[in-house]
């Protein structure tokens, strides 16, 4: 299923919302430098604007990572655009824009593997024509990126639709939990391709019964150099961080 060997490096540093250490996360300007601190993967966060388009965000609120207040998916798209998604974290970043997933994937597409995580809040039972899983896989079938895109989820149910609509992405499994029997069943459910779990619940038992059935391991989010020892110990395949150079270091 998964064509691109890119993935196959080991260890994979995925960047989580960026080089989030040290720009402010999920923004063009984060992506960029994890690019460009070589990152193999970054990681960002997809919900749904007011208007339905693909907003790269990690909270249901702008209050935290801009200067603006309310729930993503009560602005419009041109409202979000608006904001400063920049100044939190340091001054010189004022001015930096929420970006659509658009526009990520026409600035980074092809320079590096791109991890979409869909939040939770923007499944929707009835499945609209312009769902976001549905939105996302035409995006990325449109500029032929099948290939560099791993799409992953708390909300597996989006993932079931994602394969679905796609025989060919690469799905991973986000768990707060260690693998058990239901996360196991999913997994083959939906074809996937990763295991994507909280750091603090990974074991070497776990990621050879994981890698058994084929899946790469991608543990988040992971700050520390003796946690980052250990995980790669155990032998997973990739570690989501928040800065890689740090991790390579």
């Amino acid at each position: 299923m998964v064509s691109n060997r890119r993935f196959l490096t080991k260890p994979l540093y995925i960047a989580h919302r960026g080089l989030s250490s040290r720009y402010p996360e999920n923004t063009l300007a984060a992506f960029r430098a994890a690019i460009d601190a070589g990152a193999g993967m970054i990681e960002l966060d997809v919900t749904l604007s007011r208007d339905r388009r693909l907003v790269v965000i990690h909270d249901s609120t702008v209050n935290r990572t801009t200067n603006g207040r309310g729930r993503v998916n009560t602005l419009t798209m041109a409202q979000l655009r608006r904001l400063d998604a920049g100044s939190w974290f340091a001054e010189r970043f004022a001015g930096e824009p929420v970006p659509s997933l658009e526009q990520v994937l026409d600035a980074v597409g092809g320079k590096v593997l791109i991890n979409i995580e869909i939040k939770p809040e923007a499944f929707e039972p009835r499945a609209p024509h312009d769902a976001v899983e549905r939105q996302i896989v035409e995006m990325v079938t449109e500029r032929q990126m099948a290939a560099d895109v791993l799409i992953s989820s708390f909300a597996w149910r989006v993932l079931a639709r994602i394969r679905a609509l796609s025989a060919n992405l690469a799905i991973g499994l986000l768990s707060e939990l260690p693998a058990d029997e239901r996360l196991l069943y999913w997994f083959r459910r939906l074809d996937g391709f990763s295991w994507h779990p909280d750091y603090r619940v990974v074991s070497r038992s776990q990621v050879e019964m994981l890698q058994g059935l084929g899946a790469r391991v991608y543990p988040y989010t992971v700050g520390g150099r003796i946690d980052t020892m250990s995980l790669l110990a155990m032998g997973v395949d990739g570690l989501i961080v928040d800065d890689p150079r740090q991790m390579a270091a």
